[in-house]
């Protein structure tokens, strides 16, 4: 069986929710909701993309990265 081009099909990636977005972009709260955060101190496992990678790296203020697994 083959890959997918976005890598192993096992990776995680545990993001919790540290900022709150009020007083943010819009673009922000919605990078947020994308992530399936809405609220302080909520955790999301997610699967270990380029996309997801790009969505943390662009609201590093308001998530940080509790675990990551292979």
């Amino acid at each position: 069986m083959a890959e997918s081009k976005s890598g192993p099909t096992g990776k995680t990636i545990t993001v919790e929710q540290i900022g709150s977005p009020l007083r943010r972009p819009a673009i922000q709260r919605q990078t947020l909701i994308g992530l399936g955060l809405n609220k302080l101190h909520r955790k999301r496992t997610l699967k270990d993309t380029p996309e997801v990678r790009g969505m943390i790296n662009k609201i590093p203020h308001l998530v940080r990265i509790v675990d990551e697994r292979s």
